[in-house]
């Protein structure tokens, strides 16, 4: 297989190689957005306490469920500082993910990815999760006023120092990605090995640029909101208002904007899907992610048991290939430009095939 998209199984939960690299990475992840619970955005996500969060990575490790997902700007810190909390006596037997770039403040050094910034961000992450090393970081956005090679030059120098394994970027444009693995290749600096990447069945754009880089370049995709920021619940229907209780609420535009006719189109043939499988709404949304090209792990966020518990179900099981044809129909939409002039001409896969 190209890239060593292989995988290996350990009862249930599946481990794949993030990207070509050596790391093997749970197919779900767990997402600690929800940890902290500080400012009017992150509060609306969930408000775990460090107690509340030593038992979601209980059921996360019991599943095998071992990398878990922060970043500094998630709640001011908070969430850092409660999976840290959380983790406390068992760091040999997870992988810790987490992020920076995007501002924490308001002074000279509280954002971007210069040397002195991202020094300091790894610093201050180390010291809130209480650990020696970061398992894989990430830029949490590109930062177009630092020259590339000093970004690159600086996350290498950390990990020489051992301070950071892997590394990775979120939410690149497709050449930013391609200019920064060409700068390390040509520098001889560590490569990002992991995209973090919006991808669902509602939001399929990842598919036109970013799926193909990653296959061709040995990027694994570690996919956030992979339901849609919430739509993709099970509770969310043609024709009913938003139940009270969805962060959708307060959230809806921070978040990925979804068109309301393809959301309900998707819905309609998960309930089909679900009534024929006896599996939940999100278990398949899920489930179909799990089986796109180049997607290393999934990350899952819950603010309780329940949640967890649920979305843990979406492995261990495959959908079948008309199932998965039904969901690719559902949730297809035009791709922009420049992929939409040829994207109806079969013969033009004789020069660009698709990712597979």
């Amino acid at each position: 297989m190209k890239h060593g998209w292989d995988t290996r199984m350990d009862s249930q939960m599946e481990y794949r190689r993030l990207g070509a690299s050596g790391l093997l990475v749970p197919a779900l992840s767990f997402g600690a957005g929800t940890f902290g619970g500080r400012g009017e955005l992150f509060g609306a996500w969930g408000d775990t306490d460090a107690e509340q969060a030593r038992t979601l990575v209980d059921i996360s490790l019991e599943a095998g469920v071992t990398m878990f997902d922060t970043a500094d700007v998630y709640s001011d810190g908070a969430s850092e500082e409660v999976l840290g909390a959380a983790i406390k006596g068992r760091r040999d037997r997870l992988l810790l993910s987490t992020k920076a770039s995007l501002p924490t403040g308001p002074g000279p050094y509280d954002a971007g990815s210069g040397r002195a910034r991202l020094i300091g961000a790894v610093e201050g992450s180390l010291r809130r999760l209480g650990v020696d090393h970061i398992d894989l970081f990430q830029l949490h956005a590109f930062d177009a006023h630092t020259p590339v090679d000093e970004v690159l030059a600086a996350l290498d120098d950390l990990v020489r120092a051992g301070k950071i394994r892997y590394l990775g970027a979120s939410n690149f444009a497709g050449w930013q990605l391609m200019k920064s693995l060409a700068a390390a290749d040509r520098n001889g600096l560590t490569r990002y090995v992991a995209h973090q990447v919006y991808y669902s069945l509602v939001g399929r754009d990842y598919e036109w640029e970013l799926m193909p880089l990653g296959q061709d370049q040995g990027v694994g995709a570690v996919v956030w909101s992979p339901l849609g920021w919430g739509r993709l619940t099970g509770k969310i229907r043609r024709g009913q208002p938003l139940p009270a209780g969805s962060r959708l609420h307060q959230t809806a535009e921070a978040g990925p904007p979804v068109d309301d006719d393809l959301l309900y189109d998707v819905v309609d043939v998960l309930d089909e899907i679900a009534a024929e499988t006896g599996k939940t709404v999100p278990q398949i949304a899920l489930n179909w992610l799990l089986g796109r090209p180049t997607v290393a792990t999934v990350i899952v966020g819950a603010r309780n048991e329940e949640q967890l518990r649920q979305n843990l179900g979406a492995v261990g099981w495959r959908l079948d290939q008309d199932q998965i044809a039904r969901l690719d129909k559902a949730s297809a939409a035009t791709p922009p430009y420049p992929y939409y002039p040829y994207y109806r001409l079969p013969d033009f896969t004789r020069l660009n095939p698709p990712a597979v």
